[in-house]
């Protein structure tokens, strides 16, 4: 039996648009930090704390930190369920993986409420 695109069950839809989202978001966030880098030639580490201890600043490290994190399982993902074809393998590397994005995230959280 065909399913409909518009059924149910959007994950593939769900999934290229996190994809998409994630992207801009983490463009934006770096075009906007070498733009203030670029204008602040010199920059010491007084103005460095004083960046990063503001609270938007904070949040959208923290949304980039997050999109990077959902950008990169859903890549990896992809990645392992197209080109590992054993069950068991594929399962080993995705727990894996999403252990350790999740290690990565609170060791980001920890480093970027720390400042």
């Amino acid at each position: 039996m065909v399913k409909s695109v518009l059924g149910v069950n959007h994950q593939g839809l769900t999934d290229w648009l996190i994809q998409r989202v994630s992207a801009v978001i983490m463009m934006l966030y770096s075009v906007g930090l070498f733009a203030y880098l670029i204008m602040h030639p010199g920059l010491d580490y007084a103005e460095w704390h004083a960046l990063f201890s503001s609270k938007c600043m904070k949040l959208a490290t923290l949304l980039f930190i997050l999109s990077l994190l959902f950008h990169s399982w859903i890549g990896m993902w992809t990645v392992f369920t197209d080109y590992i074809k054993s069950f068991l393998l594929r399962l080993v590397l995705q727990v894996f993986l999403l252990l350790s994005l999740i290690v990565f995230f609170f060791a980001a959280l920890w480093i970027l409420w720390g400042v």
